[in-house]
C-alpha cells in the first residue's frame, strides 16, 4: 500500500496567494540551495532578492533576471512594483479582469427591462440581444452572473 505524500504546508501557502515561482528549478543563486530560509518558491522573495542583488551587489540586471529564473521584462515590473508600494507590491496580483467590463450599468438595465418584458428569455437569447443592440459579444455564463442578486462572498 503506498503512502500519499505529506502536504507541504508553506507551498501550499504561497499556491493560495498566487506567489508560487512557476520556474523554481532555474534559479541559480546559491543561497536559495544553501539554505533553508531562502526558498526558489517563494516568488516575492525571489524578486526581492533579485532586486537587491542588482541594488546592493551592482550586479547587472540580465544577470541578475538569469540567476533567478526570471526575465530582464520581470525584473523592471517587480522594481516599479517595489518604488510603488513596497514590499506587498511584489505580490502577484489575480490575472484577469478585476470586475465587469463589459456588462456596464446600461447594459444590466438593458438585461433587466429585457427580463421583465419576457421572463422566459434565457442567457443565451440574452448575450445575443445585448451583441444586436449593443455590439458587445459576452457569454452567457457573464450574463447569468451579473443577473443573479449580490450575495456576501465568504472568505
Amino acid at each position: 500500500m503506498s503512502r500519499r505524500p505529506r502536504p507541504d504546508p508553506k507551498y501550499e501557502a504561497l499556491s493560495r496567494r498566487g506567489c508560487v515561482h512557476s520556474h523554481a528549478e532555474k534559479v541559480l543563486d546559491e543561497r536559495f540551495h544553501s539554505s533553508e530560509f531562502f526558498d526558489a518558491r517563494d516568488l516575492v522573495q525571489v524578486k526581492y532578492e533579485m532586486l537587491r542583488s542588482v541594488r546592493v551587489e551592482g550586479e547587472p540586471i540580465s544577470h541578475a533576471a538569469r540567476r533567478f529564473g526570471l526575465s530582464r521584462p520581470t525584473y523592471y515590473e517587480a522594481q516599479a512594483a517595489l518604488e510603488r508600494g513596497g514590499l506587498p507590491a511584489l505580490v502577484p496580483r489575480k490575472p484577469g479582469p478585476r470586475r465587469r467590463h463589459k456588462l456596464s450599468e446600461e447594459v444590466l438595465e438593458f438585461l433587466k427591462r429585457a427580463l421583465a418584458d419576457d421572463p422566459a428569455l434565457r442567457s443565451p437569447a440574452l448575450a445575443e440581444l445585448v451583441e444586436q443592440r449593443f455590439g458587445i459579444s459576452v457569454h452567457p455564463r457573464s450574463v447569468e452572473r451579473a443577473l443573479q442578486p449580490q450575495e456576501k462572498k465568504r472568505h
